[in-house]
């Protein structure tokens, strides 16, 4: 599973049993983030929790990265037998913008920042599974 993690929305991505590809699966309001992981957990099994770690132009940490840290420390605290690792995320927003044009989606769904945010974190897996050949 891969969280692209913001402070009004979080999206998330799983790939399938065999880690052939990564699906976008939703976008989470973050505030119900915690509940929506412990559901899913509950339902199907997650070996690993990859989230995206921002960087600025410069490659320091981004101005969000406080925010993330909180986050994971948290999750550690709830879900302290899921793995995380981190995968740098710099300009997913960007390339998931150029996905949807890619793909031919109207301007009114290229708006959609929730699709943003599922097609960032899957790519953020994505990339997690190319660099692990996994």
């Amino acid at each position: 599973m891969a969280i692209d993690y913001g402070t009004k929305r979080t999206g998330i991505a799983v790939t399938d049993s065999l880690k052939i590809v990564a699906n976008g699966l939703t976008t989470v309001p973050t505030l119900d983030l915690f509940s929506f992981l412990e559901n899913y957990f509950k339902q199907e099994i997650v070996e690993l929790v990859v989230i995206g770690e921002p960087f600025d132009d410069y490659n320091k940490p981004s101005q969000s990265t406080p925010a993330i840290e909180s986050f994971i420390k948290k999750f550690k605290k709830i879900f302290p037998k899921k793995p995380v690792e981190r995968e740098d995320e710099s300009y997913t927003s960007k390339k998931a913008f150029e996905t949807m044009l890619k793909a031919g989606l109207k301007k009114k769904k290229r708006k959609d920042k929730a699709l943003v945010d599922k097609i960032s974190a899957t790519l953020i897996l994505q990339t997690y599974m190319e660099r692990n050949n996994l």
